[in-house]
């Protein structure tokens, strides 16, 4: 099944420098967390409980926006300093430059693009043949121009992509954002005559997803008004559409309940190539159910609930055989059972006959050290990138005889290999390879062949030459081994001095794979950093078990990984607690706010990107409800008393000495609120403690809008690591 919008919490800035505090941040505070587990505090002292700092989750507001740009202001100066400015023009070199991958979508006969640069500051949509594609300098055709969308509009669109109407692909949904919300609006597109639609099918900003149905019907699920959209903010009815008939006459399908995370519409392809209507219930984030809306017969538009286990995702159809990957074990009546991690499938129209499955086949169980990174479906293969203690290969599978069978294809191992673009209506695919050290090669991959041929490759932006990228394992409190990466010139002297940047993010089965960065490599290696990338439970390098180890109440262990981590660096001297820096963002922000609250002897920086960080207000600020499958139920005795010892808003102390944090986010994220961020900042200025803050307006949660913002931000970042990791001359 496809057209399936995929969850996620899911790869910047800077601000306030408070200089209330001189404690000596060089202290060893080794109790630190065993202090805020036996003993919370509990904020009492006027104009600094947790009530008194609720008026910061005002987005917009006129004190809330005034207390950022202060902390904004103080913060500049410290930050943008020669090696700042330095980076910056570094970052853009790159980021500007025309010899980045133009990475495309393949549909009839055309390769599709997104592109940005310093001319096309909000990028153009283009497109152009495949054997143009191939050549070194391919002849673009320029389909939708989002600088001269905006200008024309008054808006600072961020553009969200676009989905197109098989098999001519003329007719598109484009989705435009203001300042890079996740919230878009929607826009029918004609590719014909490169024009929207007048009077198509435009929907107003909402979060939510569409699909085509077919040319006359699309398939909605957007905010229909009150009572439409659910506790975390998506949409819990779906609709189907018609042309020439108003959105409030559209036929609702299916709805699901306040409660939920959401419910999306989707499509799924039958025996004879047609398209049936699917209606995807997320009831929590983890746990998922699918719906069939059958259009003719007696039960017409009477939802058919498929019989699968609700921690499963669907992946595409092929052959007639729905491609489903377990996050948990599956038994079914005939007593046949298979494990969580695996790809499996079903015949649709056995399904579709009987609403129920009867047989399952097996694509692939990977072991205990394997996982599965992502899959596509072409007309003559399925396509599955499969990774073995955290390196990557790829394979190729067919299905006869109610048998798979697989193929391993010839790409570079050892890194990351992705599934790039692939169309279930074409045998051409893309197949992208990379690792730290290794720069991005796009391969065009003939499905009916196997036959590949490089198409595109990214330059060396580093010299990588005098590099060496090695890979250790640290022992976690329960023994389990963690592995982590680390990244280094060759010349590298194991003294405990080396700046050292250790990367984590540990949740949401998000793997963090070997990738091949220009900016960490120009902003952080070339200069004689260190880069270390922890592979700590929470996410999916092993699959779905290693994940779940963390999940909710289980939470700890995930911080005693990247502890464990940390620990290693310096026992291997390589690095030192006055030369360990940690950046995360998101729910990897998170796990700095923890870093920062229970192990602070352990870093001398702290980058804190558009975390969350109130742990028991996290579930009522925008998308967040839709998380308690990951963190768990504040408002749970058990679960909330849990999650307030590890909140890092509530767990930090006038007593301890911490480092000089650096919290950056967006005004523009709705998906994680900045009042998260906003929030531990002035707890910090509260207390006392010194800390760097950068709230930027537009960028959404990405935390930028375009490739000027990145680059400043990313400048930023690494201007801050610098001044406080390396040595000065």
């Amino acid at each position: 099944m496809k057209k399936l919008l995929l969850l996620g919490l899911c790869v910047a800035a800077l601000s306030a420098c408070q200089d209330q505090s001189t404690a000596d941040t060089s202290a060893p505070t080794t109790t630190a967390y065993q202090m805020n587990k036996d003993a919370p505090m509990e904020y009492t002292t006027a104009g600094q409980t947790d009530a008194d700092h609720l008026w910061l989750e005002d987005v917009l507001g006129d004190a809330a926006l005034e207390k950022v740009k202060g902390w904004n202001d103080r913060s500049a100066p410290l930050m943008q300093d020669d090696v700042y400015t330095d980076i910056k023009a570094e970052l853009l070199e790159v980021y500007n430059s025309p010899e980045k991958i133009p990475y495309v979508n393949y549909r009839a006969g055309k390769a599709h693009n997104f592109w940005q640069d310093d001319k096309h500051v909000k990028g153009i949509w283009r497109m152009t043949t495949l054997d143009s594609y191939a050549q070194e300098t391919p002849v673009w055709e320029t389909v939708l121009d989002i600088d001269a969308l905006a200008e024309a509009d008054g808006k600072n669109w961020v553009y969200k992509g676009n989905a197109c109407l098989a098999p001519d692909y003329n007719r598109c949904i484009v989705s435009l954002s203001i300042g890079g919300k996740d919230a878009t609006e929607r826009r029918e597109f004609d590719l014909a005559t490169k024009s929207f639609v007048e009077n198509g099918f435009n929907l107003d900003e909402s979060k939510g997803g569409t699909a085509w149905l077919d040319k006359d019907h699309l398939l909605v699920g957007v905010d229909f008004g009150e009572g439409t959209m659910t506790d975390s903010g998506y949409p819990l009815v779906s609709k189907l559409w018609t042309r020439g008939t108003p959105l409030s006459e559209a036929r609702e399908l299916m709805r699901g309940e306040q409660k939920d995370v959401g419910v999306w519409p989707g499509t799924f392809e039958n025996a004879d190539g047609g398209d049936e209507i699917l209606i995807v219930r997320a009831t929590t984030f983890y746990n998922t159910e699918y719906y069939w809306i059958p259009q003719s017969g007696d039960n017409a538009f009477k939802p058919v609930r498929v019989p699968v286990p609700t921690k499963t995702n669907f992946g595409g159809d092929f052959k007639g055989q729905q491609l489903v990957t377990l996050q948990e074990d599956w038994t079914l009546e005939n007593g046949k059972t298979f494990k969580s991690g695996a790809l499996v499938s079903y015949s649709i129209a056995d399904f579709m006959e009987s609403g129920e499955i009867s047989d399952v086949h097996e694509v692939i169980t990977p072991t205990a050290r394997q996982s599965i990174g992502n899959t596509g479906v072409t007309k003559s293969a399925v396509l599955l990138s499969l990774y073995e203690n955290v390196s990557g290969a790829a394979y190729a599978f067919d299905f006869s005889d109610s048998v798979w069978s697989k193929t391993k294809l010839d790409f570079p191992e050892n890194g990351n290999v992705s599934i790039g673009a692939t169309n279930s209506k074409e045998d051409v695919a893309f197949i992208n390879t990379e690792s730290f050290l290794s720069p991005d090669t796009l391969w065009s991959l003939d499905a009916s062949t196997m036959k590949s041929e490089t198409a595109k490759s990214l330059p060396n932006w580093f010299d990588a030459q005098t590099m060496v990228s090695e890979q250790f394992e640290a022992v976690s409190t329960d023994g389990t081994k963690i592995p982590y990466f680390v990244v280094h010139k060759k010349d590298m002297k194991y003294d405990g001095k080396n700046a050292t940047l250790l990367y984590g993010y540990g949740g949401f089965e998000i793997s963090i794979n070997p990738s091949y960065s220009a900016t960490i490599g120009r902003a952080w290696l070339e200069r004689g950093g260190v880069y270390v990338s922890a592979n700590i439970r929470g996410g999916g390098e092993f699959g779905p078990n290693w994940h779940q180890a963390g999940l909710k109440t289980k939470r700890q262990i995930i911080y005693d990984d990247f502890i464990a981590v940390a620990e290693d660096l310096i026992d291997r001297k390589i690095t030192s607690p006055e030369h360990l820096g940690t950046h995360g963002r998101s729910n990897g922000g998170l796990l700095m706010g923890v870093m920062f609250t229970q192990r602070p002897d352990l870093f001398k920086a702290v980058v804190c990107g558009v975390p969350l960080l109130d742990m028991l207000r996290f579930h009522k600020l925008l998308a967040g409800a839709s998380w308690m499958g990951e963190y768990g139920d504040p408002d749970d005795a058990t679960e909330g008393a849990y999650l307030r010892s590890i909140s890092p808003y509530h767990n930090v102390r006038p007593d301890v000495a911490y480092p000089e944090m650096f919290i950056y986010t967006s005004t523009k994220d709705d998906r994680v609120h900045p009042g998260h961020a906003r929030k531990l900042a002035q707890r910090l200025e509260d207390q006392g403690h010194s800390f760097l803050y950068y709230e930027n307006i537009d960028g959404g949660h990405a935390g930028a809008a375009n490739l000027e913002e990145t680059a400043h931000s990313q400048a930023l970042i690494y201007a801050y690591l610098a001044d406080k990791l390396m040595a000065k001359d």
